[in-house]
């Protein structure tokens, strides 16, 4: 199974990070938040990536060409032929296929610009500034279970977030504003069929406000409720707490040894 990364956004509210580089290498850990959320889908067997790049999309393309340099330890020869030393080289298990998708393409256009890169079975689908603890084996088996064209993870962090109002496994609608700490919203991590990308028609489209409220009209959208950890990325202090999370040795998300 593919996983798609929408990672072209310009990360406004953490502008102390991103004004010299895109969100998504914005490091936790002292690795890219992208990196983080690639170990989870890889825990659980999901190594196929497609990333949307847009905003400073070329220092994306830029650390995974060098990614061997930012894991491994190397030896420059400058004396004698000029040549690289590469020891204890760390490899993963990853395909990383990047795509231009646009500086200024919204969210669903930017899946729609990598449709044909798809394949016609169901595709993982995140967003490229948030980690969780999600069951990606259980996520998955719901979305092919209900048969349904889309399943969201549908998470309740506290409310400052537009809301989701479920309906047993469904989403019947989407509100402006959580009511309060309760209220589930869309936590990303979602299955997609491959059919969804039918719904977006230009690089205008919205992924939620668009794609995910019509699919949620036809009674197409599921949710599978996550009670475990979630925490995006969209300021300096939720970064912050992320790094404090990690650097304690008690980050939920790290479910790789």
């Amino acid at each position: 199974m593919k996983a798609v990364i929408l990672a072209g956004g310009r990360g406004t509210r953490l502008a102390e990070e991103t004004v010299v580089r895109p969100k998504p290498l914005v490091e936790v850990g002292g690795m890219p938040i992208l990196w983080h959320i690639f170990k989870v889908y890889s825990s659980f067997g999901i190594n196929d990536f497609i990333v949307c790049c847009g905003y400073k999309g070329y220092m994306i393309k830029e650390y995974f060409a060098n990614y061997f340099l930012h894991t491994s330890d190397v030896t420059f020869h400058m004396d004698v032929g000029n040549h690289m030393e590469v020891h204890q080289r760390t490899t993963e298990p990853w395909k990383v296929t990047l795509i231009d998708t646009g500086d200024k393409t919204e969210t669903g256009g930017r899946l729609g610009r990598v449709r044909s890169y798809l394949d016609d079975e169901p595709f993982c689908f995140t967003y490229g500034d948030g980690v969780a603890d999600v069951d990606m084996t259980a996520l998955i088996a719901q979305h092919r279970q209900q048969g349904l064209q889309a399943t969201l993870t549908a998470v309740q962090p506290p409310g400052r977030y537009g809301a989701l109002h479920l309906e047993d496994n469904l989403v019947a609608n989407f509100q402006e504003k959580a009511d309060g700490e309760q209220a589930w919203i869309n936590g990303g991590f979602l299955v997609l069929e491959p059919s969804v990308c039918d719904l977006i028609h230009s690089d205008a489209c919205l992924f939620e406000a668009d794609v995910l409220a019509e699919l949620a009209r036809r009674g197409q959208l599921g949710a599978y409720r996550h009670h475990g950890f979630w925490q995006s990325m969209d300021t300096l202090r939720e970064r912050n707490r992320l790094e404090d999370l990690w650097d304690s040795g008690q980050a939920p998300w790290k479910l790789w040894s």
